[in-house]
């Protein structure tokens, strides 16, 4: 007699995508023209279904058949891929408001062969002939010499879903918000802080949990002292120390929106550079992090050397990765500002690591054959000098730094020497 039967099962696999958008905006359209077929504006990257894209324009077109008749567009996958298939949509925006957008997308249409795929980073999709130059640049898409391109892409993604019955909800953790009205109520205090008059109660026990600075100076203090003074940081930022240390999160205050507001002075008087010095006192590694993630957003030319000393300083090396980068591949600009002066009479190592970072950007470009050579915006020419400069840079070992920070500012002799416009 056969066994009855159990109780049937289903599941559901759900193909679908995930979208993001991002709008480029090309000021000086008429400045970009003639920069060569084949060489491009970039767009700042953006993430789209785990992914990074950026928006390829090109003013003198990819294609060199072309002979620059027509602009070329493209995104392309710019973080690491395989085999990533994606919906795309660009759309040139009409600055009329008539709303006559050209736009050419693969979203609600069907596709005979399906989604495109991107094989690895790198690879793009796109139109040579996006739109014929000479009609372009009497167009309602041109207005103040601008272009704004938004780009839709769609990465696909699929999913099985297994039905359940039940399911409870488990809200998120609130212990930080338990110990932050320890802290505000100060029940059960046996330390108190002096930071220039102002006086700050805690609790050991805490402190020393979360900080091996805290933990070692109270191990080194007299049971009955129970009061430090502070005098290397601000009242304001040993507050915002505090509250990180009772909630695991940074403190709201306006100072953290950003470091680049005209009414402030200067990045190291940002409360997130001084609390990541405060960060690295106290050996507290998520802060610092917190504060690099804060000061990542406001990176700049005129900002980068600063920040980029500042991060070499209290041992922030994902913030020092990310100045060392932007600095390399806006190596000419940054060489212009106030900060870069500051790092060439303060910080000598880190123009050896500058160095290397261009030296790296300049092998990962040159790699796809895509891309202008880091090296290359040296020069307004020819590449000679600026080979020969970086042969002779690392055939000495990186000793004749200096000397090459003085010859890429100052200028040279040569044809195509680089030249700093005073």
């Amino acid at each position: 007699m056969p066994s009855p039967l159990g109780s049937p099962t289903s599941s559901r696999s759900v193909t679908q995508t995930v979208n993001g958008s991002h709008r480029f905006t090309i000021k000086g359209y008429s400045l970009a023209k003639g920069m060569g077929v084949g060489k491009h504006i970039a767009s700042e990257s953006f993430t789209v279904g785990g992914y990074q894209w950026a928006i390829y324009f090109y003013p003198d077109g990819k294609n060199p058949e072309d002979h620059s008749t027509y602009v070329s567009v493209f995104v392309a996958l710019a973080s690491e891929g395989t085999d990533v298939r994606a919906l795309f949509e660009l759309t040139l925006l009409d600055q009329s408001g008539k709303g006559k957008h050209k736009v050419h997308s693969h979203f609600d249409r069907a596709l005979e062969s399906g989604p495109y795929t991107l094989k690895y980073r790198g690879s793009m999709w796109g139109y040579k002939r996006f739109f014929r130059r000479a009609m372009l640049e009497t167009s309602d898409f041109l207005k103040d010499d601008c272009l704004k391109i938004n780009c839709t892409v769609g990465v696909v993604v699929s999913e099985t879903d297994c039905p359940r019955l039940h399911s409870i909800r488990v809200p998120e953790s609130d212990i930080g918000s338990h110990f932050g009205i320890l802290l505000e109520n100060e029940e059960g205090s046996d330390i108190t802080f002096n930071v220039f008059g102002a006086k700050f109660h805690a609790h050991k026990l805490v402190l020393a949990a979360r900080s091996p600075v805290f933990e070692a100076e109270f191990s080194d203090r007299m049971e009955d002292d129970n009061e430090i003074v502070v005098t290397d940081m601000e009242p304001k930022v040993f507050k915002a120390l505090l509250h990180f240390i009772y909630r695991d999160s940074l403190i709201d205050d306006e100072e953290f929106v950003g470091t680049s507001s005209s009414s402030m002075p200067s990045v190291s008087d940002a409360l997130a550079a001084k609390l990541l010095a405060a960060a690295d006192k106290y050996d507290l590694p998520r802060l610092r992090l917190m504060c690099e993630s804060v000061l990542c957003k406001d990176i700049s030319v005129n900002s980068v050397a600063n920040i980029l000393a500042l991060a070499d300083r209290h041992h922030a090396m994902d913030l020092k990765t990310v100045c060392l980068k932007f600095a390399a591949e806006n190596l000419v600009a940054v060489m212009r500002s106030d900060g870069f002066e500051y790092l060439k009479e303060n910080c000598p190592s880190l123009q050896s690591e500058l160095l290397k970072t261009v030296a790296g950007c300049e092998e990962e470009f040159s790699g796809g054959g895509k891309s202008r050579s880091v090296w290359a915006h040296l020069s307004d020419g020819g590449d000679t000098i600026n080979r020969s400069v970086r042969q002779q840079t690392w055939e000495n070992g990186g000793e004749q730094n200096q000397g090459m920070w003085v010859q890429l500012d100052g200028g040279g002799d040569g044809e195509g020497s680089p030249r700093r416009e005073e």
